[in-house]
């Protein structure tokens, strides 16, 4: 392993002090070099487009073969390799979409991929890299280690280091996708795009814009990682605080240097969105559009959902749903935030008789108004205002908001003193 010192390690084709800035012509030489080899994912009108006044048309990244975009720009930057460095490979840092998509070309290639991954990354994308060939070595306590691992192995081994989401020919492929847009949704009036690294949005708007320089792009980050939002506050990327997002895939604390300069004069508009909507997208995208969508993916919903788009109704609305890679483990408790963001999972405590028939009589209230009960418990001691009453938590499952209102209401009514608590939906 090389003595260099970590603070002297630059990756060469990511430099801060000259920043590349990616031209029109490259995202069209990379549409050219990928050719078929990448899934043209389909771009449809969403039934959603009536529920918030819309037309809004979804770019289907899922659907590549790895599940997300990443694959335009790995497979971009692999052929463009010189013939020997194709023979020495590449080495990359990642803990998701970015190796797997590397890690898959670059077998279909018969080129070497080797990546560093953190500790925390997923055991499913361990084995997924893996299983394509690439040679993993997990170091590194978070992707910023990792990153610096990986430069010193590229460095001492021959192999080149692929940013990705900042190098060059990682952003022209991720254009790639606005390229399709345009030839898939004429007339368009916004485009709405994840922002993570930037790659995808520095590429998308870069050949929107060309095309069409009258869209409107829109990006959208996690509110607990916003680093292209405060990187135009400071006119350059710079390092910004995250803490643990459902958009685990965006939260790059750095944007690349080369997507900042790219991607900047050609965004109009950034937002950041919650958790709670985030959760909201995933559950619609999973009950309307029958497609599983990752965090990071469904951001783009979830402004529309936070209403942070108003000037947008009426209006032809492209947005990019980006990766589906989301981990089997979390989507579960991803869909119960959701029911209870969307009040279809509700909570409530009440004080009852503890005489016989008590708890029969509140189950048959819930059960005549048409509400499934999910989980029910019963606790005695902490009942401090009648030694014959039994403190009940209830958690339901209800139709919507109003059928909601509806269980409360005749909870409320019914039992007028009993100590009645409800979810955070009331007060």
């Amino acid at each position: 392993m090389s003595t260099q010192k970590k603070e002297d390690i630059l990756d060469k084709f990511c430099d801060p002090e000259h920043p590349v800035i990616v031209g029109f012509e490259k995202i069209q030489a990379a549409q050219e070099l990928i050719g078929d080899a990448v899934v043209k994912t389909p771009c449809r009108r969403s039934q959603m487009s009536d529920m918030f006044n819309m037309e809004i048309y979804f770019k289907k990244e899922f659907l590549q073969y790895t599940g997300s975009f990443k694959e335009r720009g790995a497979r971009t930057s692999l052929l463009n390799l010189s013939p020997e460095q194709k023979a020495k490979g590449v080495i990359t840092a990642s803990a998701g979409n970015h190796a797997l998509a590397l890690s898959y070309h670059g077998k279909c290639l018969g080129i070497p991929v080797s990546v560093v991954m953190p500790t925390i990354a997923p055991l499913m994308k361990i084995k997924a890299c893996e299983k394509f060939g690439a040679k993993i070595k997990i170091s590194g306590h978070n992707i910023c280690e990792s990153r610096v691992i990986a430069l010193e192995m590229g460095q001492s081994e021959g192999m080149m280091y692929i940013n990705g989401y900042d190098h060059p020919d990682i952003i022209a492929g991720q254009g790639t996708i606005g390229l399709e847009i345009v030839e898939q949704v004429p007339d368009l009036d916004a485009c709405i795009i994840p922002i993570g690294g930037g790659g995808m949005i520095a590429g998308t708007a870069l050949a929107i814009k060309k095309k069409c320089p009258d869209v409107t792009i829109i990006g959208v980050e996690p509110e607990h990682c916003p680093s292209f939002a405060e990187a135009r506050k400071a006119k350059k990327p710079i390092y910004t605080p995250t803490t643990s997002t459902l958009a685990d895939g965006l939260a790059v604390p750095t944007v690349g240097v080369n997507a900042f300069h790219t991607a900047d004069k050609l965004i109009d508009k950034i937002v950041t969105v919650n958790e709670e909507n985030i959760a909201l997208a995933i559950l619609r995208c999973i009950e309307l559009e029958k497609a599983v969508v990752e965090g990071g993916g469904a951001v783009g919903l979830a402004a529309i959902i936070q209403g942070f788009v108003p000037e947008l109704e009426g209006k032809k609305v492209v947005v990019i749903l980006s990766g589906g890679n989301i981990d089997t483990t979390v989507l579960d408790r991803v869909i119960e935030r959701a029911l209870a963001e969307d009040e279809r999972l509700v909570r409530f405590q009440v004080s009852v008789s503890d005489r016989p028939g008590g708890i029969a009589e509140l189950t048959k209230i819930i059960a005549d108004l048409g509400v499934s009960i999910k989980d029910i418990f019963q606790e005695r001691p902490w009942e401090k205002h009648d030694v014959f009453a039994v403190m009940v938590k209830v958690v339901c499952e209800t139709r919507d908001a109003e059928h909601s209102k509806q269980l409360h209401d005749a909870i409320k009514q019914h039992y007028p003193n009993n100590h009645l608590i409800w979810g955070p939906s009331y007060d």
